[in-house]
């Protein structure tokens, strides 16, 4: 393959082993993968809560600071793609499926199955699972991308180096960068954005099979969920062919669209006056208890310390896990901004969207299980069907929901073929369309492979084990941007 980099092949090559090994011993595969998840989850929690907080408090300074004047390009450049588009082509990278997955389900479980510290079932349960809820998918993971998104940014666009993670750490290594060091950080790259986003495809097509199961009665089975998979694979080939100002862009806008459609369609129909209400105070809430959340490791309460095991933890891991593919899209599409719209824009846009979707969705969901309709009753990926089916349009809503997964599907997958495209032809910023619909065949098929054997719980552990190494990467390119920014605004500074 003519511009294919090392890279390319040596990634190839151990997502094949590790599929293999996931196809011939599932059973194993899961058990490794789980002992190594419980490891980091007991042994570095308090690691992944301090540097998430370190990480966003870096950005707060970065925004008041000198350097939030900076232009990530040239000081003529400007943005590429308007401030709609930007928003929406970031917003469904970064969050895309897990929106309408968990948007019911997560608030719910949190009330109603397992609350961090409230009782189940009550008032404080509700607001709680609430407040939890926009810090799994807040500010603080809005920081960490914006943080090493904008690193790549600067380096790519500000001083011209390849669109590679290994050369944000230039400034530390040098020309070491450009040898084994930097391939093996750029492996280690590539191979959590496969599996990352196989596993976001096959939660994808289980929740489109959840729903057409739940409105149609579609099989609810692994070949129905093959069957999907190839469909859709078939439209985001189609739409990373035709390109980054076209595919992309439109469908990112397109899934915005849809989105707000949904969301004004749950807040009129839904419990409007509670859902307003609640937003303001648990968001309020949230806000007010951000220093304690950020650091609470519970290392005196078993109970709660589990609960977060399960779920801060796992978050933090997660977004970390995906941060090479969400941070190098947002990069690519930010080119001309200053880095101050830019934090800005990534931060705060994002988090505050999304907590009030969690609001909508989360508190129509409690609302009806408080009615005595049990939504616990059904499984993760119908939860959100089941509650409009007790709304009025509940039928259209449940529509709605199946072409945004799908929509969100399609871009997730498409941003990232791009991603992986980039990362695997030295970082070049127009991968080839070969190069792109490869990739994309294959994040299809090990997403098709794993979920026709039952292995997407092990492919979450795996990339939970691949975001520690991740993480030391992710400290050392925030290192190299500090070096690198402090270094251009002294160059900027007249001399006396």
């Amino acid at each position: 393959m003519k511009k294919a980099s090392r890279v390319f092949y040596i990634t190839f090559a151990l997502v094949i082993l590790t599929v293999l090994f996931g196809v011939f011993a599932p059973e194993i595969f899961e058990k490794v993968t789980g002992n190594i998840r419980a490891f980091i989850g007991t042994n570095f929690g308090w690691y992944y809560l301090t540097l998430m907080a370190l990480l966003l408090i870096l950005v707060f300074v970065i925004v008041v600071s000198p350097y939030g004047k900076i232009r990530l390009g040239k000081d003529s450049d400007r943005p590429e793609f308007s401030t709609l588009s930007w928003i929406s082509m970031l917003f469904s990278a970064g969050m895309g499926i897990g929106l309408v997955f968990y948007g019911a389900s997560e608030p719910l479980s949190h009330f109603a199955i397992q609350p961090a510290t409230a009782e189940a079932g009550t008032d404080a349960a509700f607001k709680e699972g609430l407040e939890r809820t926009y810090y799994h998918w807040g500010i603080h993971v809005w920081a960490m991308y914006g943080l090493i998104a904008l690193s790549l940014a600067f380096f790519q666009f500000r001083k011209g180096e390849p669109a590679l993670i290994s050369s944000t750490l230039k400034p530390i290594f040098g020309k070491k960068m450009e040898g084994p060091l930097g391939t093996l950080v750029d492996v280690l790259a590539v191979f959590a954005t496969v599996f990352g986003v196989a596993t976001s495809l096959g939660f994808g097509a289980v929740q489109i099979n959840g729903g057409l199961t739940y409105l149609f009665g579609a099989p609810d089975e692994p070949w129905f969920q093959l069957l999907i998979i190839a469909i859709v694979t078939i439209l985001f080939v189609i739409s990373a062919w035709s390109g980054l100002n076209k595919g992309i862009k439109y469908l990112s806008n397109t899934n915005m669209v849809l989105a707000v459609i949904l969301l004004i369609l749950v807040l009129v129909l839904g419990p409007t006056l509670l859902i307003l209400n609640l937003f303001t105070e648990t968001f309020g809430h949230y806000l007010q208890n951000l220093i304690s959340l950020s650091f609470q490791s519970a290392p005196l309460d078993a109970e709660n310390r589990s609960w977060l095991n399960d779920w801060t933890i796992f978050y933090w891991a997660w977004w970390i896990s995906w941060a090479p593919f969400v941070s190098m899209f947002i990069a690519r599409v930010s080119k001309g901004r200053t880095i101050r719209e830019f934090l800005i824009g990534v931060v705060l846009v994002p988090t505050l969207f999304g907590s009030f979707w969690f609001a909508a969705f989360g508190s129509t969901a409690i609302n009806t299980q408080k009615s005595g309709i049990d939504l616990t009753g059904f499984p993760t990926e119908q939860t959100l069907f089941a509650m409009f089916s007790e709304m009025p349009l509940g039928f259209i809503m449940s529509l709605f929901a199946i072409l945004l997964v799908s929509t969100f599907f399609i871009t997730s997958a498409d941003s990232a073929t791009f991603v992986l495209g980039m990362q695997s032809t030295n970082g070049s910023l127009l991968p080839s369309n070969q190069i792109k619909v490869l990739w994309g065949i294959a994040q299809s098929l090990v997403a098709a492979i794993l979920l026709s054997v039952g292995g997407l719980t092990a492919v979450q552990n795996t990339i939970i084990a691949a975001a520690l190494p991740f993480s030391v990467v992710m400290i050392l390119m925030v290192i190299a941007l500090f070096k690198a920014l402090d270094a251009e605004v002294k160059l900027a500074k007249p001399k006396k």
